[in-house]
């Protein structure tokens, strides 16, 4: 009951807005991952090329070159992985030092007290604690795709050689979709941030990151050159 009256501030505004991030988090993912077959997003371009990517391995003598591409593709997903754990573990100490908490909230005129500020960093762990989750994974993904790519036979003639070589094509292209949620988490962990503000605040600052994603899936510079534009 204690608890339930310290959360006294949280308003229908702050439920409103908290609905609004959600939404827009699942509908910018969703979205970019099923867009229409007319307006292709950047993911789904990039989809094609690592399939492209993987056809022309089969052929290249040496591989050198897919290898170094392959480790730096690691190397992005380790750095984040890193990144995403640190800000956690400094969300996690701050939640846990609660007369800090409470000085910065003041200091810095934070609309929240007590137990309402301690939830809204904990949004933002959440967010930052899935993208640890997703680079992890697409980091191992992309670790699997290096032994199939190994696997895949110097021989084109070979009856396995493209078999094994699509197979790693989807493998790095399911690595690299764990990679862009992971992405995706960081921008709303950022928009999250907003909710210290006040509600209405969190809901411009949801539309902010939903919107800066979008348009880097299907109103960028870099899609009209995928596409040849």
């Amino acid at each position: 009951m204690e608890t339930l009256l310290r959360l006294g501030p949280f308003s229908p505004a702050d439920a409103t807005a908290l609905a609004t991030l959600f939404a827009l988090f699942l509908f910018s993912g969703w979205l970019s991952e099923h867009p229409p077959a007319s307006r292709p997003s950047v993911s789904v371009l990039m989809e094609r090329f690592r399939r492209d990517w993987m056809r022309e391995f089969v052929t290249r003598q040496p591989r050198i070159f897919d290898a170094t591409i392959l480790d730096s593709l690691r190397q992005g997903t380790a750095f984040f992985a890193s990144a995403s754990m640190i800000a956690i573990g400094g969300g996690v100490a701050l939640i846990g030092n609660t007369q800090r908490l409470q000085t910065l909230a003041s200091d810095l005129s934070l609309q929240a007290e007590g137990v309402l500020l301690e939830v809204k960093i904990i949004l933002i762990i959440g967010f930052l604690s899935n993208a640890l989750l997703k680079f992890i994974w697409s980091h191992r993904l992309f670790g699997y795709c290096s032994i199939l790519m190994a696997a895949v036979p110097n021989d084109v003639n070979d009856p396995l050689a493209m078999t094994r070589a699509a197979q790693a094509g989807e493998i790095n292209i399911t690595a690299a979709r764990s990679f862009n949620r992971g992405l995706r988490s960081i921008y709303f962990a950022l928009g999250a941030l907003g909710w210290l503000l006040g509600p209405w605040v969190l809901m411009g600052t949801a539309v902010a990151a939903a919107g800066v994603l979008l348009r880097r899936e299907f109103w960028s510079q870099s899609r009209k050159v995928m596409l040849g534009l």
